[in-house]
């Protein structure tokens, strides 16, 4: 929920720990942005404590109603390929749901209690679990934006292989895996290498771009591997709609094709152009801030007042991602593209695309629905 930090500044200004000195404060989770420059800022609030409560609400109810048609839907399915895919968009639902409710349930109630983070947490636990979940509930999205991209990828283009068929059991595995991979990353800076902090306006936590070594590596790793992860979302997907649309094209499979790869496409696109769009400015500010930084490094304790700021704005850009991904599946279900292209009916399977295969094999494949 990072787009209510910077909804209130009243209870920060005094969040200096009372006997830490200023050099103190670079070995904890305070003192990074400059207080007294901000008290005035963020006074001057630009929305209220009940706009950033709706926000938050908007996006628990979309993903909570997104949830709820994609288990309808996974029910209704007999089909592998569609089922696993469904899976894989549940653990995004999913994550996008817990972290919006995760950092909202603190950062809201601060913005109403307005509590003094140096004398609620002192010793940075509750920082440090914010922070986590900010890395956690943000790289997640990102990898499993990639991994769909990916299984789609496959399905399209070796559509006859076995090893392309994922079960429901294999792909909530997967999801598994990603959401371990991301606790492991988030983990980081508590095991020692970088360190969570409090960041302007002093309502949320997130990594440090400061040019300790640490820091830099930190912010570097987990800045690379969202841009890894947008860009193998991008050639996937890229490489699955020139085939779908080089297929369908073809003069003896226009009668045959099915409407369910170019719905799970859109949806897939859909997703990727989301997560360009909300992640790629602050995955670059973050790279590009800490490698300018670097020369000065060791003689930098506080963000410039103008990097803090950006940091924010590109923070509550990033939480649009998390309220925009159910809209995602709920507008671009197949009925609704139905009503927008009447031409997508239900057609017989993408086997037909193939007509030179022996007619044994081409129902042996149908009976065991490997494809979608």
């Amino acid at each position: 929920m990072p787009e209510a930090a910077g909804r209130s500044g009243m209870g920060w200004g005094d969040m200096e720990p009372p006997n830490v000195s200023a050099a103190g404060q670079s070995d904890t989770c305070f003192g990074v942005f400059n207080a007294s420059d901000s008290r005035t800022n963020a006074q001057t609030s630009i929305t209220s404590p009940w706009f950033s409560t709706a926000f938050g609400l908007i996006g628990l109810c979309s993903n909570l109603f997104a949830l709820c048609v994609l288990l309808s839907s996974s029910r209704k399915l007999s089909s592998q390929a569609r089922s696993s895919f469904l899976v894989f968009l549940c653990g995004l639902v999913v994550t996008d749901f817990m972290g919006l409710l995760v950092t909202a349930s603190v950062i809201i109630p601060y913005h109403f209690i307005k509590f003094a983070w140096a004398e609620v947490d002192p010793g940075c636990h509750l920082c440090n679990f914010l922070g986590f979940s900010m890395v956690f509930f943000g790289q997640c999205p990102l990898l499993l934006g990639a991994t769909m991209a990916g299984e789609r990828f496959f399905g399209i283009n070796h559509p006859f292989s076995r090893s392309t068929s994922i079960s429901k059991r294999r792909a909530w595995s997967i999801v598994g895996l990603v959401w371990g991979f991301s606790c492991l990353l988030g983990l980081l800076p508590v095991l020692g290498l970088g360190r969570y902090t409090l960041q302007y306006p002093g309502s949320w936590c997130f990594l440090t771009l400061l040019p300790d070594t640490g820091n830099v590596v930190f912010c570097l790793l987990f800045a690379l591997l969202g841009i890894f992860s947008v860009l193998l979302s991008f050639i996937f997907n890229t490489v699955s709609v020139v085939t779908l649309c080089r297929v369908y094209h073809d003069r003896e499979s226009v009668q045959r094709r099915r409407d369910s790869e170019v719905e799970m496409m859109v949806q897939l696109v859909g997703i990727m152009i989301i997560a360009t769009i909300c992640w790629m400015p602050l995955l670059i500010f973050i790279i590009q801030t800490v490698l300018q930084q670097l020369p000065a490094s060791g003689r930098i304790q506080m963000l410039p007042t103008e990097t803090q700021k950006m940091l924010l704005i590109y923070i509550r850009m990033v939480t649009w991602n998390q309220i925009l991904d159910p809209w995602v599946y709920i507008l671009f279900r197949r009925a609704v593209l139905q009503r927008i292209y009447p031409s997508l009916r239900p057609r017989p399977s993408i086997i037909s695309l193939y007509p030179m295969l022996n007619p044994s094999l081409r129902r042996k494949l149908t009976t065991d629905s490997v494809l979608q």
